[in-house]
């Protein structure tokens, strides 16, 4: 009797120390999570580029934008920052996108709109002539 006694307390003990342990390797899982999304949002940021283009038409309620192509006209949905910027773009403006890219460099989304430059420099370079 005193063996089975003895064998079932080293039984509660070792269980008891597994379930200690236990917590301890979940605590460390989130601090991984965490960087894991970290990465993955550097690397998104990372995957953009800009490219100035003709606005050929937006849909605000779709929160899309269409834009001219060497080929043919394409149509991206637009994020964040850029769904504001929408509401002034007009069809026929050249704009800067800022477009977010998967990771074959295919345009995803537009996330930021600006008047493109080049419509400002023929005006400046008039008035030096």
């Amino acid at each position: 009797m005193n063996k089975f006694a003895l064998l079932l307390s080293l039984v509660c003990v070792a269980g008891v120390a597994a379930a200690d342990q236990a917590p301890k390797a979940d605590a460390a899982q989130p601090a991984t999570k965490a960087t894991a999304s970290e990465k993955t949002a550097k690397a998104s940021a990372a995957k953009t580029h800009e490219v100035t283009a003709e606005v050929v038409s937006v849909d605000a309620e779709k929160n899309t934008i269409t834009i001219k192509g060497e080929k043919e006209n394409m149509t991206a949905p637009v994020e964040g920052k850029a769904i504001a910027a929408l509401k002034t773009v007009k069809s026929g403006g050249k704009y800067l996108l800022t477009c977010r890219d998967d990771e074959k460099g295919e345009h995803k989304a537009v996330t930021a709109i600006q008047v493109a430059a080049e419509a400002k420099v023929p005006a400046k370079a008039e008035k030096k002539n």
